[in-house]
């Protein structure tokens, strides 16, 4: 093994935002002051025909602005994630939500005038803006849906006490919750991690009784979180459609990822025409587990008792050897993750679930949050969410506006990374169960990344359709369960607990219609992957170059370059096909 430095859970540091946060962030606020008070300044000279200099030197006066906002958002986000009951935590992230709008409204007047710019004098600044070249065109792209100066700024205002403090509040009441479940005939309190744990265990009462429990407590709460969302839609609705003019509500999601909207209704289209490969698949489970049909609680059911545990030092071991393999500069950028204590692995209680990298600015390394509790989906998600921090730091290079790639390309180097990882364990794996079981959790994994994913995307299309014709959040919850029937077909049988699943999906709240960026960023990647078996060493430059983009770029553009051409349906059938063949392999494999 390559790595000699033994790495152990532990929760991360935030000293390299901020060493001495108590005396940093009150000069940090003041700093910031005084830096918008002289921006204000130079609203007078912006004209038609300001100097490339002067333009140069706002645009960098504004990034020096935003790289404080960033940071103060990073710590204060930060913090209150690893533990939300933390009311210091939540007073800061109040504070930098507040002072971040009041910033905006008051450096608003520079995308105004930069979306209002005639033409011909855009073109002359943007060929010799360098590194900022495309972030300043997709700006103007939002033209057509950009009001005007005093009502941006109320919808900044605003934003505060609405749909920041609502997301705020949704986080709050459910990551305090416990989740009571019997096992091993002890009743354990755990978080919704370690629930999770359990449906994944070979014990089909268990993993029932993990999911009932899962859902008999968001569903408790369930009346209350979905007249959260039904808010958060009509803001939605009333900011995107009402006063900005999108033609759907996905059609503002789109547009911020620089994505046409027939290319998405394709990859959605897709996806629903092939429904029957993953009930192909659940029903090749079944059978494999000796049942007549999967329940909804047994689709991440393993199909042999393999149960292998990862230490955590051993799983680094294992993902830092995965990106090695491919290129050892992924390997010492995975590294500097857990040496820099930019790693939060521990499960607590009051932690926020699930798993993330946040970047805050370029130079910075990567936070990654993750709760891990030493099982094959624990390693995988360590290499998802370090697949995402070596994407950061490879267009590090790039400015704090053009660093992050768009939210379907974020998810590139992520899924790539699992994939590294997968061939890792199947390689240096002898125990035949748990290769077995690698290869079906790969299409578990799948199902969860792809078609899961879409149909979440499917679902808000038509809840946030719902919503405004004055759905009931009980009538939300039928068409969600009928949203399941439409993907799992006769291939696996429901219950009614599960028509409380959507108030659980964060994402849907936060940030509308993000989910489908799974969608896209798996099937691309498999196309990729694909790629890269049938071109080895000659495919790494060109997907090194990919990465190193971040978002300097349109994504259309980056992906042709790759020679990716997302608007063909058949692009996206040919992940399907890929999906159809592995499942292919699994049933002769299994007669």
């Amino acid at each position: 093994m390559a790595t000699v430095k033994r790495y152990t859970q532990k929760r991360w540091s935030l000293t390299d935002i901020y060493s001495n946060p108590d005396v940093k962030i009150k000069a940090a606020f003041a700093d910031l002051e005084k830096m918008v008070t002289e921006f204000e300044r130079r609203r007078a000279i912006l004209k038609e025909d300001i100097s490339s200099s002067d333009f140069m030197a706002t645009i960098h006066a504004l990034e020096e602005i935003s790289r404080v906002l960033h940071k103060l958002n990073g710590y204060s986000g930060l913090w209150f994630t690893e533990d939300t009951q933390n009311q210091a935590a939540l007073t800061l992230t109040a504070q930098t939500d507040q002072v971040i709008a009041e910033t905006e409204n008051r450096i608003l007047f520079f995308d105004l005038w930069w979306k209002d710019l005639a033409d011909t004098a855009a073109d002359r600044l943007m060929k010799e803006s360098g590194d900022y070249r495309y972030w300043l065109e997709a700006m103007r792209h939002f033209k057509p849906h950009t009001v005007s100066e005093p009502e941006e700024k109320v919808i900044n205002t605003k934003n505060v006490t609405g749909v920041n403090a609502f997301n705020t509040l949704y986080d709050s009441i459910t990551n305090r919750y416990g989740f009571k479940v019997e096992v091993d005939g002890e009743v354990k309190e755990l978080t919704r991690g370690e629930v999770m744990m359990y449906v994944r265990q070979s014990d089909p009462e268990l993993r029932a009784r993990a999911f009932q429990e899962l859902y008999r407590v968001y569903g408790n709460d369930g009346p209350i979180l979905g007249q959260i969302y039904q808010t958060l839609v009509r803001d939605w609705r009333n900011e995107q459609i009402n006063l900005r003019h999108y033609s759907s509500p996905i059609s503002a999601r789109n547009l911020a990822n620089d994505l046409p909207d027939e290319v998405i209704d394709t990859l959605l289209d897709v996806c629903q025409k092939n429904v029957g490969v993953f009930q192909r698949f659940f029903k090749l489970k079944a059978r494999l587990l000796g049942m007549k049909k999967l329940r909804r609680y047994d689709i991440y059911a393993p199909v042999t008792k393999a149960d292998k545990p990862y230490p955590f030092n051993k799983a680094a071991e294992t993902v830092f050897d995965s990106f090695r393999e491919f290129d050892p500069r992924f390997e010492r950028l995975a590294q500097r993750v857990l040496d820099e204590d930019h790693l939060d692995s521990e499960v607590r209680k009051g932690k926020q679930g699930g798993a993330f990298c946040w970047t805050v600015t370029p130079g910075l390394t990567p936070w990654v949050k993750l709760n891990y509790q030493g099982h094959a989906d624990d390693v995988a998600t360590m290499a998802h969410e370090l697949g995402h921090a070596i994407h950061s730091m490879l267009a590090e290079h790039h400015s704090l506006f053009t660093q992050h790639a768009n939210l379907p390309l974020a998810e590139t180097a992520s899924t790539f990374g699992e994939m590294m990882l997968v061939d890792r364990l199947l390689a240096t794996e002898t125990d035949e169960a748990v290769r077995r079981d690698l290869v079906f959790r790969q299409m578990d994994d799948a199902y969860a990344t792809i078609q899961r994913q879409a149909f979440f995307a499917l679902f808000e299309k038509e809840a946030h359709a719902m919503v405004i014709q004055g759905a009931s959040v009980d009538e939300i919850s039928d068409a969600y369960y009928k949203n399941l029937e439409k993907q799992f077909g006769d291939a696996v049988e429901l219950s009614d607990e599960f028509k409380w699943e959507w108030v659980s999906i964060p994402h849907i709240y936060a940030t509308p219609f993000y989910v489908y960026a799974y969608t896209f960023g798996q099937l691309l990647v498999l196309a990729l992957y694909k790629r890269f078996k049938e071109e080895g060493e000659s495919f790494k430059p060109k997907y090194v170059k990919l990465l190193a983009a971040g978002g300097s770029e349109a994504p259309m553009k980056i992906l042709l370059d790759a020679g990716v051409d997302v608007r063909k349906a058949s692009f996206w059938q040919g992940g399907f096909d890929v999906l159809t063949g592995l499942i292919d392999n699994l049933e002769k494999s299994s007669k």
